[in-house]
């Protein structure tokens, strides 16, 4: 039996399509589901990455996250990588708009931080926070 992430950021974007595409072909996410309505509209999609997942969708499809989400701004997502200039090299050279480069923090962490298509900001790093139990 597959774990489930506990936690799911969901995105809702103009052209879910090319999200996907640069998601999976920039940032390395595998596509598990992507369900589109009779018109080709994306109704919901989960991509994956390590044991992480976002979900995402299409805006002013209607119902009630639609709704509440409308005027929305842009979200920010911090994904762990375990190659974080292996990472950038990728998402740079399928031209992602690169916000911050590979950058070598204070509390010892490596990231970088980019903008995907529609402004939400995307942080890829080898921090690992922990939950203590």
């Amino acid at each position: 039996m597959a774990d489930s992430p506990s936690i799911v950021p969901t995105l809702l974007y103009t052209d879910p399509k090319a999200a996907i595409q640069q998601l999976t072909d920039a940032f390395g996410f595998t596509r598990a589901a992507v369900y589109e309505n009779d018109d080709g509209v994306v109704v919901h999609a989960e991509l994956t990455y390590g044991n992480g997942m976002v979900m995402l969708g299409s805006k002013g499809r209607g119902g009630p996250f639609d709704e509440v989400m409308a005027g929305a701004g842009p979200v920010g997502v911090y994904i762990k990588v375990d190659d974080v200039d292996a990472h950038h090299k990728r998402a740079a050279e399928q031209g992602v708009e690169i916000l911050m480069p590979p950058t070598d923090q204070d509390y010892g962490a490596r990231d970088y931080m980019t903008r995907d298509l529609e402004g939400n900001i995307w942080s890829f790093g080898d921090y690992a926070p922990r939950i203590e139990r």
